[in-house]
């Protein structure tokens, strides 16, 4: 790439890096996490200058892009007929080479800080149970993403828009039994939640943000991948 600052390349490769980590913890397959990023990237490349640079927020569009690939996968049984193998340099590159002019972007530590932030805004929604509340902190296109496992059903038909990922995130939390804890944890290197009964996690929620507001919500409800966020 040229002409990219130390500050926008930090941003692309943690970018990529949270693509990769929300992949790799729905599938637990780093095959399956790296050829859904380099899908979500090829489809970023098949639009022309003029779609990218109306993209106003492109990590927002990735996340959904990237969402959205999950959904599809899981929909379809994991199959992966569907993807390009890796390897492409378009399907490689963290971000094009061309496309919207370069911007001014906050460190990794600041990115983290504002993610923290939003995400105790969503964390605090959650735990009260405050369907408007959480809906003020999703973005108009946000998008919900479930494994579909565990002992709660969940669909793995998108689910998208602010006041649907409201009504699905307050559903999962109204069918929790009483004394259910929700803490604010560490997920995937980023402040997420941990739903837990008598100690025993039933889900793990991550979250990606764009500014202010939160883009996607990352469920996780098979007790398989579960075990490690047991506190018994």
């Amino acid at each position: 790439m040229t002409d990219v600052s130390a500050g926008t390349l930090a941003e692309m490769l943690d970018e990529r890096r949270h693509l990769l980590e929300i992949a790799l913890w729905m599938f637990g397959s780093e095959t399956t996490a790296d050829r859904i990023v380099q899908e979500t990237y090829r489809r970023w490349y098949a639009l022309d200058d003029g779609e990218r640079a109306a993209i106003a927020v492109p990590r927002a569009w990735l996340t959904r892009v990237a969402g959205g690939i999950c959904l599809e996968l899981l929909a379809a049984g994991h199959a992966l007929g569907s993807l390009p193998a890796p390897g492409t340099p378009a399907a490689s590159a963290p971000w094009p080479v061309t496309g919207p002019p370069r911007r001014q972007t906050p460190s990794a530590g600041a990115m983290l800080a504002r993610h923290d932030r939003v995400a105790r805004r969503f964390a605090a929604a959650c735990d009260t149970g405050d369907a408007a509340a959480l809906r003020a902190v999703l973005a108009a296109d946000a998008i919900v993403v479930s494994d579909g496992g565990g002992k709660l059903r969940a669909p793995v038909h998108p689910t998208h828009g602010a006041q649907a990922v409201a009504r699905f995130v307050t559903a999962l939390l109204a069918g929790q039994p009483p004394g259910t804890e929700v803490a604010v944890e560490s997920v995937n290197g980023r402040t997420g939640l941990v739903l837990r009964q008598t100690g025993r996690a039933v889900a793990v929620v991550g979250v990606s943000v764009a500014g202010p507001e939160v883009t996607a919500v990352w469920i996780v409800l098979n007790p398989d991948k579960l075990h490690s966020w047991h506190r018994l």
